[in-house]
């Protein structure tokens, strides 16, 4: 098998795997079903069972590990949060961190002062903030990391 067909799969993979997480998201948000669930993002409900299936029976956040991006004094740089209440923090974040830059309103930042994820701060400075995004280190970007192998 080539080294093009590992990256292939490789990102077929992770990109049926964020699918699922999304899955178990609108499960855990709006009470559907994973038949209604799985439709609505375009993946097999037994493709969600092989990924989540573990978390789809549990009450409360799941424990699964995501690689995403955190905002940095160096810029968004990836890491590995486990769980969802990781996951939607570091979401939360970007959003203000977005909604500041774009309208300089600091106010969504400070539910951020003094917290973090994993063994990061999140940064609220927003005169870093400001230098990130004019250094153009904090375009827009999805929060989650491409799978590897992928430019």
């Amino acid at each position: 098998m080539s080294k093009f067909a590992d990256n292939t799969r490789n990102y077929r993979q992770q990109e049926a795997r964020n699918r699922a997480l999304h899955v178990l998201a609108r499960i855990r948000r709006t009470g559907a079903l994973l038949s209604a669930a799985s439709r609505e993002e375009h993946i097999d409900p037994r493709t969600v069972r092989k990924y989540v299936g573990s978390q789809l029976h549990r009450d409360g956040p799941d424990l699964l590990p995501r690689e995403m991006f955190l905002i940095t004094a160096l810029g968004p740089v990836p890491v590995s949060v486990r769980g969802s209440v990781a996951a939607s923090q570091l979401g939360k974040h970007a959003a203000a961190v977005q909604h500041f830059l774009r309208t300089g309103d600091s106010s969504a930042l400070a539910e951020f002062q003094g917290k973090r994820v994993g063994n990061h701060d999140l940064i609220v400075d927003t005169q870093l903030l400001s230098t990130l995004a004019e250094a153009g280190a904090l375009r827009s970007q999805d929060l989650y990391v491409p799978p590897r192998g992928v430019a």
